[in-house]
């Protein structure tokens, strides 16, 4: 395997380089996910989306939402102009719910009733607009929220005075095969319905995302959740 020098150090390894669309995603990868690819002799970058950058002080870069899609592919092109590695591989955690409507095959896919194709046709979409073969698209069902839907005891267990809303939850859960199918409505996506139950979560959903990600587990978010666990072996298949 080949070598390449990055930030000033020698890199033996595959690399994956995350643009994700918030500071969740980001603590999310860096944490979780970091853990989980280090092993396998991966290393993980992550960084939020840039949507602002001031003219007159450039070092003034305000990150975070996506609002257009430009900002995304802005990005992701300047990333693949610059390393040119073929050890390195492209990604982003975006969630389907809130995407903009400029987004590559939108109108598309909002004809299809299915979650999983629409997604579908937007990853395709994407991966087609940056034009990169070492880019692997990734749009989260429906939102980042829906990975917690997969083991609501370890939400439960970081708020243990909402026991009664937590089963509130998992009643919901009961209702769809898996989470990452619970809806995209306003009032109905998976944060929302999290916050509804337990206010608290907004407050500090940056923290508390990853925290019960992590103890919920990898092995466990890949059984309930069909297309995280296809992201996920995509990118280690990418890598091998």
């Amino acid at each position: 395997m080949g070598e390449e020098r990055f930030r000033g150090e020698t890199l033996k390894h595959f690399r994956i380089n995350f643009i994700v669309e918030g500071q969740t995603e980001e603590v999310f990868v860096n944490t979780v996910l970091q853990s989980y690819f280090a092993p396998l002799s991966i290393d993980i970058v992550a960084c939020c989306i840039t949507t602002q950058q001031n003219r007159r002080a450039p070092h003034i870069i305000h990150r975070g939402g996506l609002s257009t899609y430009r900002h995304a592919y802005n990005d992701i092109k300047k990333w693949t102009k610059r390393e040119r590695s073929g050890n390195v591989r492209f990604t982003t955690m975006f969630d389907l719910y809130g995407l903009p409507g400029d987004f590559p095959g939108y109108e598309e896919a909002t004809k299809e009733l299915d979650p999983y194709l629409r997604v579908s046709i937007l990853e395709r979409a994407f991966k087609e607009s940056i034009g990169d073969w070492r880019f692997i698209p990734y749009i989260q069902l429906h939102e980042f929220e829906s990975l917690l839907f997969s083991d609501l005891q370890k939400l439960g267990a970081e708020f243990p005075d909402s026991s009664e809303n937590i089963q509130k939850l998992t009643e919901i859960t009961s209702k769809f095969s898996s989470p990452e199918l619970i809806n995209d409505g306003v009032t109905t996506a998976p944060s929302k319905r999290i916050i509804g139950a337990i206010p608290d979560y907004k407050i500090g959903k940056a923290r508390w995302g990853p925290i019960i990600t992590s103890k919920i587990g990898i092995r466990t978010l890949k059984s309930q959740c069909r297309h995280f666990r296809e992201w996920i072996e995509q990118l280690t298949s990418s890598c091998t």
